[in-house]
């Protein structure tokens, strides 16, 4: 998925797909590329073996960044994610439904604006 991914990014960037009047169709797409990494960060976290769970507390552990730029931001946002102040069966119940349930229905509802940009837009160039 994510090899695909790249190769239509790389097309679509040489045909110059991103230029006007093909931005929110390019928007659309970086949506989608962002949904699929998403999607693979919480998917292996899933197994629950000892590298989905130090994953699962690498990944819940970035935004602790953002206490840089809003004091409190980032440690608010590890809470909301692990469910907790440690990685637990809460992490891995929340990653499971945001894998499950979330994540599908914001990639849906992206692709059928991805595709519906394209119908009306039409491609950049030739494939």
């Amino acid at each position: 998925m994510v090899l695909s991914l790249v190769l239509h990014i790389s097309r679509v960037y040489l045909t110059g797909g991103f230029k006007k009047p093909r931005e929110l169709t390019w928007i659309s797409g970086v949506l989608l590329a962002v949904l699929t990494v998403s999607f693979g960060v919480t998917g292996y976290s899933l197994p629950w073996d000892q590298v989905g769970y130090w994953a699962a507390k690498i990944v819940t552990s970035v935004p602790e960044a953002l206490n840089d730029l809003l004091d409190g931001v980032g440690t608010s946002v590890v809470i909301l994610l692990r469910g907790g102040f440690s990685v637990g069966q809460t992490t891995l119940s929340r990653f499971y439904a945001i894998h499950t349930l979330v994540l599908p229905v914001i990639l849906l509802v992206v692709l059928l604006l991805h595709f519906i940009l394209l119908r009306k837009q039409g491609i950049s160039g030739p494939l």
